[in-house]
Order: structure tokens, then sequence, then C-alpha cells
């Protein structure tokens, strides 16, 4: 377990998404779509999408981010690149940016998302 999101461990150009976008999804939950690629490198990578248009309030994007990429980091996960997709409104503009109901909800979908691309390493 690596506990640093140093730039080797982000998916930061725009044709490494795009190449991982191309692939099926991998994953969903209500509100995430993980997708993947084999990667031929020593350790996974991440990339977080979250569209303005289902999450408003910067405040929310961020706390969106920054959980994903703290469950990353703790993740033991195989040379993958992924990137976690927000695909379904999160919460309205009339409840708060943030609370503790929506990181639960956001801690537990993305724990299950990442917890998907264990299984096959393990199986093997």
């Amino acid at each position: 377990m690596t506990d640093d999101f140093s730039r080797a461990r982000r998916i930061v150009k725009t044709d490494d998404f795009s190449s991982v976008f191309r692939l099926r999804p991998a994953y969903r939950t209500a509100h995430f779509v993980l997708y993947t690629r084999p990667a031929g490198l020593p350790n996974a990578r991440l990339g977080i999408v979250v569209a303005k248009r289902f999450a408003s309030r910067a405040v929310t994007r961020n706390t969106i981010k920054r959980v994903t990429r703290e469950l990353f980091r703790q993740a033991e996960l195989p040379p993958l690149d992924c990137i976690v997709r927000l695909s379904k409104p999160i919460n309205a503009k009339v409840d708060p940016a943030t609370s503790v109901q929506l990181k639960i909800l956001l801690r537990t979908e993305l724990t299950r998302l990442l917890a998907s691309q264990k299984l096959p390493e393990n199986s093997r």
C-alpha cells in the first residue's frame, strides 16, 4: 500500500483518458462508473471525472475527488489504469453541499468499485 498520489499514480494525459474510455465500463454503482485497462506500469493509476452537471457545487465535486483519491491510495490494486466517473446527480441544490450522509454514500460506493478490481487479481 502506498500513501502517495504522485504524478506516476495519476492519469493526466487526454490520450490516456481516451484509451481507457474506449473500453467498456468495468463496474457500475448507483452514481459511479469505473473504467479500467491493464497498464504496463508497476502500479495502478487513477483518473477522476466529476461533471458539473451532476454535482453543481465545487465543494461537492472536490469532496468526491478527495474521497476517491483517499480510497484509491488505501486499495491495493493490480497495475491498472482506472477512471472513476460520476454518472448521475449526487445531491440536489437544496441539500447541504457536503454532509455525513453524502460522505458515507461516497465511501460505500467507491469502496465497492475499487474492491471489484481486487477480485480478479486474488483469483489468479
